[in-house]
């Protein structure tokens, strides 16, 4: 399994602790492909040993020897390996082999490691020291595509940093690779400069050299990304158009010192733009839109000086969601700030889903196993789940979020609850001076307020954690959609970047310090044409009744048997209280109160010292029996339902 793994009431005690790839005993080593490297840099194994790949990541990988010797497509039968598979080779010769991935690896950049077999030497790792200061200017020099250069590759494999490439309008099958520092790639018309991928080649454009700006084009129809920086310092995405592409719209991973802007993406079956692993990540988005995506932001363990402001979030499976996993480094997220944001009815299930994201349906912001991140001045409407929830991840740890602060929005016309803190929670969440209507736990703002005080511990509800368990298990069945890549609208005409070809050339340099970064943004009025929607969902005491049998098994097994359990148990005690003669009033009234005030430990500690007149035997049997039936029922149904 991969992420959005929420098996929280059987395995929130548990923490499963990953591994990265190392040696194993008898001559093995295992080479763990996280999403997007390798565990080690180097590695060394004698000669015959077995080495073993195994993809830890939700994206496909390999691994394909730098000079065509050997690669995972040998033993595996297949170029790519989705999450969860694995292969082996055995290398017989003495040598130094480089390897790269290559579906995230340009030009020896990259996803990229080294096995040194035997006497084999090592090939140098070295990481040039970035310079004190970067060159920022323009080159004054355009290499014009399709004039002067036939296709956008030859142009940029010419290119020297500062120059401009200014691609004309047409449709350009290719996959664009990007090796050289600082370069500008523009198209001279947003909506006619198109590079197609054609769902046979990886990226639309692919960049692994720092400063580069992507200006002004559009990309599609790639199988993994539609522009991908990777390992970079410096980044610039403005008024680009991603659509349809088969993993994330618009990329940046252990990337730094960012902005994307003024851009637009949909069709993607995981986010339609999508931040990872980096803290800090000085990235700014702003004056984005992401409808028809599964969700419209997933950032993966992105941190510090990570911002989304001013844009608009519509029409996606989920909105935005923050979240920690182990598949990348850096865990756990923290420092996100969400801000002055229009995000409605991100609840569509005729989008293009992955196993990992049908699970959070229905949420306008997942804040998922993260911490001291702020959520404020946004306006949120019409989400069948819910509005705003901060809530815990599982992985292979298990990460619970503290410390994030949820003020100054307006939430409504949510189908669960417009402010949810999903349990188990940690401490220091805070929920205030928010425009709602309904919360999870009831009375959210007043026992888990931001002004100092009250602050109950532990509270939290599962209901938003128990329901999208059970979508986990609905993957694969017809309950979950399978909807196909192509199949949402297509985008419009989008506003073209002022200047066109004619605007300055800014290669991506200094860009965070240099962003304006003004916090003082005014809450999103309700647009006319956006209509606040109270019937979005079916809830019972918080479970959400509308969604498959297993979302609903999982509802209740998981969050309301257990008030049903207890309430069986209640009963037998005062039960028997009332027919004791043997006590005075003044216990009978303490049992009473134990029971009732102090659940389950109160009911279990009349069984064990209120001196029932109900045999020993009975007494476990009614207490072991009801919990044990319970935790086998809800076992059955995680076997059952695919989830382990």
């Amino acid at each position: 399994m991969r992420r959005w793994q929420w098996v929280l009431l059987v395995l929130a005690g548990t923490a499963l602790v990953s591994c990265g790839g190392g040696a194993e005993p008898d001559g093995e080593l295992v080479v763990t492909m996280f999403d997007n490297r390798f565990g080690q840099d180097e590695y060394t194994v004698p000669v015959g040993a077995t080495v073993t790949f195994v993809n830890d990541g939700r994206n496909p990988h390999n691994a394909v020897d730098a000079a065509g010797a050997w690669s995972t497509e040998e033993t595996f039968g297949t170029l790519a390996m989705a999450g969860g598979d694995a292969t082996s080779l055995t290398f017989d010769e003495p040598g130094t082999y480089p390897f790269v991935c290559t579906f995230h690896s340009t030009g020896g950049e990259g996803m990229v490691a080294t096995l040194v077999v035997g006497d084999g030497v090592a090939a140098a790792v070295t990481q040039d020291e970035p310079p004190e200061q970067r060159e920022s200017d323009a080159s004054g020099v355009t290499r014009e595509v399709p004039t002067s250069y036939p296709t956008i590759q030859n142009a940029v494999d010419a290119a020297q940093p500062g120059d401009l490439i200014l691609v004309q309008p047409g449709v350009y099958r290719e996959q664009v690779n990007v090796t050289t520092d600082r370069i500008v790639i523009r198209g001279a018309d947003r909506n006619e400069t198109i590079i197609d991928a054609e769902m046979q080649r990886d990226h639309g454009i692919n960049i692994v050299a720092d400063g580069v700006a992507v200006e002004n084009l559009t990309a599609r129809n790639a199988l993994v990304n539609g522009v991908f920086w990777n390992g970079v310092a410096g980044l610039r995405g403005s008024y680009l158009t991603a659509h349809d592409n088969g993993d994330y719209g618009i990329y940046a991973f252990d990337s730094s010192d960012g902005l994307i802007e003024h851009s637009y993406a949909s069709g993607s079956p995981d986010g339609g733009y999508y931040v990872g692993q980096c803290d800090p990540c000085r990235i700014v988005l702003t004056d984005n839109v992401a409808e028809y995506n599964a969700f419209g932001f997933s950032g993966t363990n992105a941190s510090g000086d990570m911002y989304l402001i001013n844009s608009i979030w519509r029409h996606n499976g989920a909105g935005i969601v923050p979240n920690t996993l182990d598949s990348e480094l850096l865990a756990p997220f923290h420092d996100v700030t969400i801000i002055g944001n229009l995000i409605h009815d991100n609840d569509n299930r005729d989008v293009p889903w992955k196993n990992a994201t049908w699970p959070a349906f229905g949420n306008g912001i997942f804040m998922a196993g993260g911490n001291s991140s702020l959520v404020t001045e946004n306006t949120i409407l019409n989400h069948a789940g819910n509005g705003v929830v901060i809530g815990p991840n599982l992985d292979k740890r298990f990460w619970i979020s503290h410390g994030n602060t949820v003020v100054n929005n307006t939430v409504l016309g949510s189908g669960r609850a417009d402010l949810a803190l999903a349990g188990p929670a940690g401490d220091d969440n805070c929920f205030g001076d928010n425009r709602f209507e309904s919360s999870l736990p009831v009375g959210l703002e007043v026992f888990q307020g931001c002004d100092g005080g009250l602050r109950l511990p532990w509270r939290f509800a599962l209901a938003a954690t128990t329901e999208p368990l059970g979508r986990i298990a609905e993957n694969g069945t017809e309950t979950r959609p399978d909807n196909p890549m192509g199949s949402v609208p297509r985008p419009g005409p989008q506003p073209q970047m002022p200047g066109g070809a004619d605007a300055e050339v800014r290669p991506a340099v200094d860009v965070f310090a240099s962003f304006p970064i003004d916090l003082d943004i005014s809450r999103p009025d309700i647009p006319p044409e956006v209509t606040l929607d109270t019937t979005k969902g079916i809830t019972v005491f918080g479970l959400l009744l509308q969604t498959g049998g297993w979302s609903i098994y999982f509802g209740l097994w998981a969050y309301l048997m257990p008030f049903m359990l207890f309430g069986a148990l209640l009963a037998i005690v005062l039960w028997d209280l009332i027919r004791r003669d043997d006590i005075s009033k003044g216990a009978m009234i303490l049992w009473v109160a134990v029971a009732l005030l102090v659940p389950f430990v109160g009911v279990i500690a009349y069984f064990i010292g209120g001196r029932s007149e109900i045999p020993a035997w009975r007494r476990a049997t009614i207490v072991a029996g009801g919990l044990g039936a319970y935790l086998a029922l809800l076992a059955i149904g995680l076997v059952v339902g695919g989830i382990v």
